[in-house]
This record gives structure tokens, sequence and C-alpha cells, in this order.
């Protein structure tokens, strides 16, 4: 028997087959064959057409029931991972009522500015963990100012992955981990955040019903079965944002254990049981997927890095290599320090974790004369790895103390140069895993029985690849750190 992992991304929707009984990945297919686009109408806008997302799921479904030769009935199970912070409105009928105002949309910034100041840092550090910001509820607020027609209409708000679950189930619902992605989470009273809600003139009966992250969420209606080619009544059995589905994929659950992402931007994701919150302008702080109010406060420390692979990205698409593996290879041939040169890979945009400051890439103390694209190489290396543990001071800051360090198998963590230096300044090993969210979400179907330990296992035994052990003398790290940083410093005074 089998299950089903989706990943639904604003680029791809990916699928994953699982063996049910081991964990066992078996395949993975990608969809569309081109990523999908976005739609910007005005600058700092980003939407998505969510039925598009719901034509992914159902080629790629039907894609690897057929390329497996695997029988629907022997789907026992379906887990679904998705973007966070998106919103989407449906009316009584269920029909999208516009297009999804998705994570990386920037329209509602004031908004959640106003709110923080209407309603006082003390209230919302203690009862929410984080600002309003930029998230799903403020998003919904922009829509009842700036679209009251097509507001007046809204059956229901959902998040992108209880969408998915609702065109699968024609059931709407959603989970505590997914309202507290939207700030819509009172941990201090264990409930929707009402008083919130209030706040912006919504509606509480516009929030779905909600289900445990684990468990029978729904089945796969009639019409579900015979869009996506899965067999009616397989249940939903798994729902979680993508940052702490990419954690429970690295089998991060208990205080201490951190999982980090190096893709175009860098996550630092640590889970602690302290409700307190004293970095909430640059960490967010959401509910875990095995958070319980009572038995299990597991809080998920989220802190994004934009400037993270789009800078070594971008230094292969303007030098003269060929690869990422020749980068790596010439960046060897340079010493700890880049001999000086150093790059500050912000380039991507304001970055929350340095107060929204938006800096710019920075490459600095280049000699024309003695410098090649090897240093450039290096320096870009090192300067992605400085912004991870400049992010880690900060979480540190915030009460976070990691006790282990856990990163998919992606091109920043493949790069020797990079992994070791995060591990050599943070003091901790970093272990490297081949998995995938939607291989996570697959696997997560099993949770329901409660078995972590049987599920970290399985991670271990299919998974794992290598683990980066701090360097025995760091001390040539420490200065190069300690450069990097003191010139950030003076770039942040002069903003």
């Amino acid at each position: 028997m089998y299950a089903i992992g989706y990943d639904i991304g604003s680029s791809s929707i990916k699928a994953a087959l699982v063996e049910s009984s081991s964990g066992r990945k078996l395949s993975v297919v990608t969809e569309p064959k081109v990523e999908m686009g976005m739609i910007a109408i005005e600058n700092g806008w980003a939407e998505q057409d969510p039925l598009d997302w719901w034509k992914h799921v159902c080629t790629a479904t039907k894609r690897l029931l057929e390329q497996n030769n695997i029988d629907p009935n022997e789907i026992t199970g379906i887990g679904i991972s998705y973007q966070m912070h998106g919103l989407v409105i449906v009316d009584k009928e269920g029909k999208a009522l516009r297009n999804s105002i998705i994570w990386c949309d920037s329209r509602a910034v004031e908004i959640g500015e106003k709110a923080f100041h209407a309603i006082g840092s003390q209230k919302c550090n203690s009862h929410l963990l984080n600002s309003p910001g930029n998230f799903t509820a403020s998003k919904l607020k922009w829509v009842k100012d700036n679209e009251p027609e097509i507001y007046k209409k809204i059956y229901k708000f959902m998040l992108p992955g209880d969408f998915i679950a609702y065109k699968l189930s024609d059931v709407i619902c959603t989970t505590i981990s997914g309202l507290s992605e939207g700030i819509l989470w009172d941990f201090k009273e264990n409930t929707t955040a009402s008083w919130l809600l209030d706040q912006y003139g919504i509606d509480t009966g516009k929030v779905p019903d909600l289900v445990d992250t684990f468990g029978r969420q729904g089945n796969v209606s009639k019409k579900g079965a015979l869009e996506s080619g899965l067999a009616e009544g397989t249940p939903i059995l798994y729902r979680a944002g993508d940052q702490p589905n990419n954690a429970l994929s690295l089998n991060v659950f208990n205080p201490g254990e951190v999982s980090a992402t190096g893709g175009t931007s860098g996550v630092m994701y640590a889970v602690t049981d302290n409700l307190s919150v004293t970095e909430s302008s640059r960490v967010n702080n959401f509910a875990h997927v095995n958070y319980s109010p009572s038995k299990n406060p597991r809080i998920g420390k989220l802190l994004c890095i934009n400037g993270a692979g789009i800078q070594y990205r971008w230094l292969l698409n303007n030098l003269a290599v060929a690869s990422y593996d020749e980068m790596n290879e010439l960046a060897a041939t340079v010493p700890i320090g880049s001999d000086g040169v150093t790059i500050h890979p912000f380039g991507n945009g304001a970055e929350r974790m340095l107060r929204n400051a938006n800096l710019g890439t920075r490459m600095a103390n280049i000699n024309l004369n003695n410098h090649t694209k090897a240093h450039l190489c290096r320096a870009a290396l090192e300067g992605i790895a400085f912004a991870f543990v400049y992010g880690m001071e900060i979480m540190s800051a915030d009460g976070i103390k990691p006790k282990v360090i856990r990163a998919g198998n992606d091109n920043l963590f493949r790069a020797e140069i990079f992994s070791t230096t995060v591990t050599t300044l943070i003091g901790q090993e970093i272990e490297i895993y081949d998995t995938t969210g939607a291989i996570g979400a697959a696997r997560a179907c099993e949770l329901h029985q409660g078995d972590f330990d049987a599920f970290g296992k399985r991670i271990l035994d299919n998974d794992y690849v290598m683990g980066f052990q701090p360097a025995k003398n760091k001390m040539a790290h420490e200065k190069a750190y300690h450069k990097w940083k003191t010139e950030l410093e003076s770039m942040l005074e002069k903003k």
C-alpha cells in the first residue's frame, strides 16, 4: 500500500509516492514542466489562480499512478504541504472569488503595521507571538477595504493547502498550525484570535472549521476522485505549511532541533517549547506540526534570509563558469576569508531579519590585480554562510539553543565550504538528508498513529547522506566572520 504527498509551491507542484509500510520513496513528479508564473498587477503584488494549482495536482497524480502502475485503491492516505501565508476566498458554492494573494505579495504591509501599533506590541507578542504583519489576516483586510463587492460574497477564506484539500474532499477546514501562519491563532487563550478579526472588521464566521494536523481531515469525494484520478473515499491525513513540513521531513520536532533550507532564499526553522518572544519583528513564530495547546506547546521559530542561493545563482549566470560544481572547486583554491574579499548577499529585497532594511548585494575589498572569480565564489559561499550564522545569533537571543541542525541535500548544503563554515561558527554538526517536502508529506500520513520515533528512524534509514563537523581550528572562520559582520553593521548604520 502507498501514500501520496503533495507540495503546493508557487513555482511548481510536486507529488511523491512512498511505500506506507517502510516510508521508502518510490517516485516524485513535478508539474508543470515550466515554472508557474505570478500575476503582478502592481509592483509588490503577487497572485496566482488557485485552480491552476488544482489542475497541476490532478495531472501530477495521474502521472504518478500511471508511471508506477498503481491502482488508486492502493493509496491509503494523502498528505499536503503548501506555500504559506496565502489567501484563497470562496463563495457558498466553493467557487474562488479572485486570484489567491500569495506569500510574497506585499500589499498588506501597511495594514499589518497599523494594526500592530493600534493593538500594541505587548498583546501581539503575548497572544499572537508575532506582529500581524503582511500575513493572511492582513491580506483579507486588504480585500475588505479595496474590493468590498468581492468581500460581501465571501463564505470562507482558506490557505492554499486548505483549498487543495477542499477540491479533493468538498470539505472546507483548516488546522491550528495553518491559522497560526495567517496570524489568526491566540496562543495565550488557545483559540482563534477573534479580537484581531474584530480589529479588522472581519466576520469570524468566515473562519474554516478546525481539524487536527494529523488525522482524518476528509475523504476524497466523487467529484475529487473523477478529476484527480484518486479513489473515492481516500483519506486526507495530514496538512501543513511548507516550512513546518520541511522540518517534519527532516525529523525536527523537539526543542533544540533546527531545520535549515538553502534555496533561493534561506530559512532557519527552530523548534522550542517557550512561548516568550523578544524578536517578533525579525523572527516569526508558528504552531509547529506537533503543537498541542495543553500537552505539547511546540513552536516553530522561522527566520528567513531572502538573499541566499539567489546570490550564488547570480554568480553562476554572470561568471564564465559552467556549473555550481566548478564554482565550488574554484572556491576551494582560495583560503578561508577569501583574501579579504567580502560579499553581503542581501540583493533579493528587504530583509526581515535586518529589520526590513533593503541593503542590496555588496561586493567589497576587491583588488583587480590579485583577486579572481575564485575569490568571488568563495566570498559568496562564505557571505551566505555568515548570513545564516548571523540569523542564528538572532534566534539565540530569542531563546534558541541548537542541539542539532538538519538540512536537505540542496545546492548550498552540498558545498563543503558553505556547510563547514556554518557548522564551525555555530558549533553544531549539520546532518544532510536527501528528501523533499512532498516525500515528507506522504510519510506524515502514518503519523496519525502517533509513532514519531518510528517516523524518525525511517528518515534516518532512507535519507541520511552525510554530516559536516565543526572544524577543530575555527580561528580563521571567526576572523572572517567578524570582518563580514563589522562591515554589515556599518552598512546598517548608514541606512
